[in-house]
């Protein structure tokens, strides 16, 4: 898999598919069949900010005594927190590829100590899963992006590895967001991330969760902002995230300019040994196409690459709806 070979947060990954942080990298076991199947990398499955909260407020020894209740907590949020660690060190002692633990977070501050302890485990990078949710009307949306930056700085001053951003695609303006990223120090983005998003029951009348797998369809809200993002004259790394179900649709974001791609719901659809089957989708590609590498091709179509760019810029479909039957 020589020509599959390529750079992400200037680590060198054998294969551009990334499994993104899930129950499919929850485990070391988990994590070496990935491995024996083809993966670049592997995102472990994220240390929530919300889960190790909820342990320490929502566990009390219900005594008299604080000193007891303090200990309890400070117990649960260190084993939960070391149980991560460990899975860290396991990883890096029996994979051969790269490993990228995650933090899910919601605040700037507060959790950054734990990125130090996950770098000094040996992480080869930090993935930082993060989207702060505005439910303030009167918070501008300047005030709100602020957040990010200073989430960015906190973790800078932490940490020396590479730290991507896990960002979702509900910014007023992306581009901009990305080059204050690139600003800070951030060595690559993910687009894009998937959250929660809310459904109706209308039997039931409950709100309830909507479905979490990624459908093929979605790719169309990711291509244009990391054929546009790939284009500008940044140094940070792009890997792409929603939509991936086969070696064509990797094809697919490499042209626009990634540098690796996340598969999530092809392999819980499909098993984790469908990577292989994606390896060899992309390098039968190649080879029709005559590329001895993926740099032969990434980026080729993108936004400052391809010679029809208004293509990306596009939002009307009066012109293709005029003619449609």
């Amino acid at each position: 898999m020589e020509k599959l070979t390529t750079k992400y947060l200037g680590l060198t990954l054998r294969s551009p598919l990334i499994v993104s942080s899930s129950r499919l990298t929850s485990t070391l076991g988990h994590l070496k069949e990935a491995e024996d199947n083809g993966a670049g990398a592997v995102v472990l499955k994220s240390l929530f900010e919300e889960q190790i909260n909820y342990y320490v407020h929502s566990v009390s020894s219900q005594s008299d005594y604080p000193e007891a209740d303090d200990y309890v907590s400070n117990y649960i949020h260190s084993n939960s927190v070391d149980n991560y660690l460990e899975m860290i060190r396991q990883a890096k002692k029996n994979l051969s590829i790269p490993v990228i633990p995650s933090i899910n977070c919601y605040t700037a501050k507060g959790w950054t100590g734990f990125a130090r302890n996950i770098a000094e485990a040996g992480a080869d990078a930090l993935e930082i899963n993060v989207f702060f949710l505005p439910v303030d009307r009167k918070l501008t949306s300047a005030e709100s992006e602020k957040l990010y930056f200073e989430l960015i700085e906190n973790i800078k001053k932490t940490v020396k590895i590479p730290v991507a951003l896990k960002i979702g695609f509900r910014f007023s303006n992306i581009l901009y967001m990305i080059d204050q990223f690139y600003n800070r120090g951030v060595n690559g983005v993910v687009m894009f991330n998937r959250f929660y998003e809310p459904d109706i029951d209308i039997d039931k009348l409950e709100i309830i969760p909507a479905s979490v797998l990624s459908q093929e369809i979605e790719r169309r809200y990711v291509l244009r902002w990391i054929g546009m993002t790939s284009a500008q004259k940044l140094k940070i790394d792009i890997s792409a995230s929603t939509g991936v179900h086969s070696g064509q649709d990797a094809v697919k974001y490499i042209l626009a300019g990634a540098n690796s791609v996340q598969v999530c719901s092809a392999l819980y659809n499909k098993g984790i040994g469908y990577l292989k089957t994606m390896n060899q989708q992309i390098a039968g590609w190649m080879e029709s196409k005559g590329l001895g590498s993926i740099d032969d091709f990434r980026g080729k179509l993108n936004y400052a690459n391809y010679d029809k760019p208004r293509a990306f810029e596009r939002t009307q479909f009066m012109k293709y709806f005029s003619s449609y039957e």
